[in-house]
């Protein structure tokens, strides 16, 4: 059963689909079934992985990277950023040569935030 707002990657082309319906049967992609991803947690003063929440006047500044920003070189990079507030997500997309940051304009007492590396997965925190 796929989980709504699973995060799942075919490692073998590297796909990775977001669930927005929570159905029956297998996410198969390749020939392979997907894998979930599930999201690491750290602390974010030690870990450059795990999305810094700061919320500002009008609305909260995601950071990966608490005190040392993470590279966002071509081979090493946040791929995107990715805010829930209750029963919305929005998403930032990011490149190489970007800001690991993203700014999202909303009000809301309670968000998690999620990032996915290219190399080490996905990450999530929340406040």
């Amino acid at each position: 059963m796929a989980l709504r707002r699973g995060i799942y990657k075919c490692f073998r082309c590297g796909n990775i689909v977001e669930i927005l319906h929570e159905g029956g049967g297998k996410l198969v992609c390749c020939g392979q079934e997907m894998t979930l991803m599930e999201p690491k947690k750290a602390d974010v003063t030690i870990e450059k992985h795990v999305p810094f929440i700061e919320q500002v006047n009008d609305g909260f500044l995601i950071k990966v990277g608490k005190e040392l920003a993470h590279p966002m070189e071509e081979n090493h990079y946040i791929e995107w950023i990715e805010l829930i507030a209750g029963d919305k997500v929005y998403r930032h997309e990011l490149k190489p040569g970007d800001k690991p940051e993203a700014f999202f304009s909303l009000e809301a007492k309670e968000v998690i935030a999620r990032e996915y590396c290219n190399l080490h997965g996905l990450w999530e925190s929340s406040k």
